[in-house]
């Protein structure tokens, strides 16, 4: 982590009673950390309205107290954010690692997560050579030089996402992915995700489109995030009612 005096190391195990044990170099940074695992996030109430859940109920119960970690910087969740559209979730890590290991300060083995600062001076071209799109460079500069994400997290989750749709390249899952990780916030869904898509195509027995996986998450209301997060999870560990076979779905 980036703090006042450089970069601090902050790490985290877990007992065999299920505590989990913080060591940080500072306040500062232990802070971060706890935002990061995100050990106090109460997701109880999801939880108990959704026990009973057609397609989350049985992945509730095998998955009981799973939540998503979450990134160092509301900056890093826009990197993701914009690497994953639209490719192979593999191929959109290995793009976001190569950024973050060309842009953002290392102690030698681990780096810093991205800020704004990391891209704001590159030319969208210069990050075209780490295997972005010609688009997707484009976004990324444009917002890093034009909008704090940072300040976003002081903001309601509904002014942050109103804030980040007027943003010409960031749609609904962009927006997703930056509240579960960056913000924090469990509010929006995981919208036009490929994943989401597969599964409501082997629900509606028809080739399924975003528009689907917003009706899909809709009667989650605002734990349509954390909803995307166990149906994807749920999915690939057979957990749902459907069928998932070499990257297929069956119903």
């Amino acid at each position: 982590f980036e703090a006042e005096d450089g970069l601090e190391r902050g790490a985290a195990w877990q007992h065999a009673d299920g505590s989990v044990e913080l060591h940080a170099e500072s306040e500062e940074t232990l802070e971060r950390l706890r935002f990061v695992l995100p050990l106090e996030a109460d997701h109880s109430e999801f939880v108990r309205r959704f026990a009973g859940d057609q397609m989350l109920g049985r992945t509730l119960k095998e998955l009981r107290g799973v939540r998503p970690l979450r990134v160092g910087t509301v900056t890093h969740a826009l990197v993701r954010a914009i690497c994953g559209q639209l490719i192979e979730a593999k191929r959109a890590r290995h793009i976001e690692l190569r950024l973050i290991h060309a842009t953002c300060d290392t102690d030698g083995v681990l780096y810093a997560a991205p800020t704004a600062e990391c891209f704001a001076g590159f030319a969208p071209a210069e990050l075209q050579r780490f295997g972005l799109s010609a688009r997707k460079a484009a976004t990324l500069v444009r917002v890093a030089r034009t909008l704090d994400v940072e300040r976003l997290r002081q903001v309601t989750p509904a002014g942050a996402a109103e804030r980040l749709e007027r943003e010409r390249g960031l749609g609904p899952w962009s927006v997703g992915v930056i509240g579960l990780e960056g913000l924090g916030c469990y509010d929006f869904g995981l919208v036009g995700d490929l994943g989401l898509i597969k599964l409501c195509t082997a629900l509606l027995g028809r080739r399924a489109e975003p528009p689907d996986t917003a009706e899909l998450l809709a009667p989650y209301g605002e734990w349509q995030g954390l909803a995307s997060m166990y149906l994807l999870a749920g999915l690939h560990r057979g957990l749902l009612p459907v069928r998932y076979e070499r990257g297929l779905l069956a119903a």
